[in-house]
């Protein structure tokens, strides 16, 4: 069993409250956006692994250390995570390929800045976009989301509200 920390489009933006509640987590997945590469230090020192991918704003340090996509397993759950990849009814070109040809689970993408939780019954998977973290963009709501996965299974999903965009 395992408890994931899942969060996006930080813009660069710190806010110690991520530490607080991924502070019990395995692992800390960032969707994207992440701005500066201080953003994917200071998650290491939260949780052991961080997973991340790289968005549309990013840059340098950020595009060396994170991939555009990640396909991985953890507990029994396939896993594929990008920045931009739409959601069900409304995937990006070829995005619905893939997660059919790779027999996805649960896929993890941010980008919208809008908390998506949405099951997708034509390919058996879950998607989630836990919103933007950051102040940067249209979202009224600082979101993140927190879930565990066991034995195959995504349970537990819990989504934390960091308050209004305004601060």
């Amino acid at each position: 069993m395992k408890t994931i920390g899942i969060l996006s489009d930080t813009h660069s933006c710190w806010d110690d409250r991520y530490a607080v509640h991924f502070k019990d987590c395995d692992e800390i997945w960032h969707a994207g956006d992440v701005g500066d590469i201080d953003i994917i230090r200071r998650l290491e020192g939260v949780a052991p692994v961080v997973r991340a991918v790289r968005g549309n704003i990013d840059h340098g340090d950020v595009c060396r250390r994170c991939k555009e996509v990640e396909c991985f397993e953890v507990e029994g759950v396939r896993v594929w995570m990008t920045h931009i990849g739409g959601y069900p009814g409304k995937y990006a070109p070829g995005v619905k390929r893939i997660l059919a040809e790779n027999r996805v689970n649960l896929m993890v993408c941010g980008h919208s800045h809008i908390l998506k939780v949405i099951p997708d019954h034509e390919l058996g998977m879950l998607h989630v976009n836990p919103g933007a973290a950051g102040y940067h963009g249209w979202q009224k709501v600082r979101t993140l989301l927190r879930l565990t996965i066991d034995n195959g299974h995504v349970t537990g999903l819990e989504v934390i509200e960091l308050g209004k965009k305004s601060g």
